[in-house]
């Protein structure tokens, strides 16, 4: 059956019940506190109820700004993770220009063409959900949930400021499904670093895995997540510049979007002094948790190498940045399993297990989706926010206590909100 709710706190209050296995007695003490705007976070206190999985789509659109990526995933939130379908859906040359450079001005709030951007940013997002659904054979009817990032703008936690641009409201109107959103600024507003979110996720797939472990996320900027024996070992940090440097040069001096399989890099060679002089910098030295803006380093002190020599190098930092970062893990980790864009460049893996003396493997041979599990993470970090549960913790974002986040918005006819 369908419910008929009024207001966000109705709304919020059905989804959760409706999904606790007696929804008729809801296993849950405490209150949901909504305040007075729409969106805002909804929070819960539980008594270890028992959770059925939810149908979320997660959506990611990262700092190489080339797509979004929209998973299916099937989960409670914590233990019960079944993976489904993922497609990317490209940004159109015009549209990733604008985007890019909008990123690049890093303007304050407020800007000109900020509504703008933002408008088409979410309606490119919608269609993206929207391509998922069709590749399904599914109606939007069918979903409980959508987990949006939304597209940073810039990161600056040491300012408790960071900036995920997408209007949640107008997706969840779009589809007519809620749309949990803005998922870092509670973390950088109370002091952590914002980032990374996606180690609990991590946890939750390597539950069966061989631990201690380690995995790589190599996207615009690159960060790792270490999960020890025990449940509560999970330490996450950003290493530094993933693909986006190496995207920057090669989109500068040959108008490639990326160094696609590393050709580039593979024919150039590494200016081993260059690297040391990027590695000499302070994020290097900071203790983890900490997390790094997209823009925090460039490419101008190697405008004189050739372009192949300069993809060589900045492929090279990219690995001895993780190596130096292994030193913040708890243990030395023997395996680096490696998520995103950054997998697929063969250059790079085979740096990475030079500069990490480590075996560095695809999270594939773990029958993880590597191009999917950021979007899968936020469709599992969507879950968490609705119930209430933790996103972020002391061991990744150097947040005092585990702490919730995020924002549910509600589609305004709340046609989706459904019973089990």
């Amino acid at each position: 059956m369908q419910f008929a709710v009024k207001s966000l706190h109705e709304f919020v209050g059905a989804v959760r019940a409706a999904w606790y296995s007696s929804p008729n007695s809801p296993q849950y003490a405490g209150v949901i506190t909504i305040p007075a705007t729409f969106g805002q976070r909804a929070r819960m206190t539980a008594s270890s109820p028992v959770f059925k999985p939810l149908r979320v789509i997660g959506l990611m659109s990262g700092t190489s700004m080339d797509g979004i990526d929209a998973a299916y995933l099937e989960t409670d939130g914590e233990g019960r993770v079944e993976q489904g379908p993922a497609i990317t859906v490209s940004y159109t040359p015009d549209f990733r220009s604008r985007l890019c450079a909008f990123v690049e001005r890093a303007p304050d709030r407020g800007a000109p063409d900020e509504a703008e951007i933002e408008t088409e940013l979410t309606d490119l997002h919608a269609i993206a959900v929207g391509r998922l659904l069709q590749a399904m054979a599914l109606p939007a009817t069918a979903l409980d949930l959508v987990g949006f990032h939304g597209q940073t703008i810039w990161h600056r936690p040491a300012k408790k400021q960071t900036w995920q641009m997408g209007d949640g409201n107008r997706l969840a109107d779009a589809l007519g499904v809620a749309v949990a959103f803005d998922f870092r600024s509670d973390d950088v507003t109370a002091g952590g670093q914002g980032a990374p979110l996606l180690p609990i996720y991590h946890a939750a797939l390597a539950r069966d895995a061989d631990l201690p472990a380690a995995i790589l996320n190599v996207g615009g900027v690159a960060n790792i997540t270490w999960i020890g024996p025990e449940a509560c070992d999970l330490t996450g940090f950003d290493t530094g510049p993933g693909n986006g440097l190496i995207d920057d040069w090669v989109r500068a001096r040959l108008g490639l979007d990326m160094d696609r399989d590393g050709a580039v890099a593979a024919k150039g060679q590494v200016h081993r002094a260059l690297v040391d002089e990027m590695l000499n910098h302070d994020f290097f030295e900071r203790a983890a948790p900490k997390s790094l803006d997209r823009f925090a380093f460039n490419t101008h002190r190697l405008s004189h190498l050739s372009t192949e020599d300069g993809a060589a190098t900045l492929t090279a930092f990219t690995a001895a940045a993780v190596a130096r970062a292994l030193a913040h893990c708890p243990t030395r980790p023997r395996t680096i399993y490696v998520a995103g864009g950054g997998r697929h460049n063969p250059t790079l893996m085979k740096l990475l297990a030079e500069y990490t003396d480590a075996a560095v493997l695809s999270v594939d041979v773990l029958g993880w989706n590597g191009d999917a599990l950021e979007a899968q993470g936020f469709a599992y970090l969507a879950v968490r926010c609705l119930r209430g549960l933790p996103l972020t913790f002391p061991g990744t974002t150097g947040i005092r206590a585990p702490m919730t986040g995020g924002r549910i918005a509600a589609p305004s006819s709340f046609a989706n909100v459904k019973s089990a």
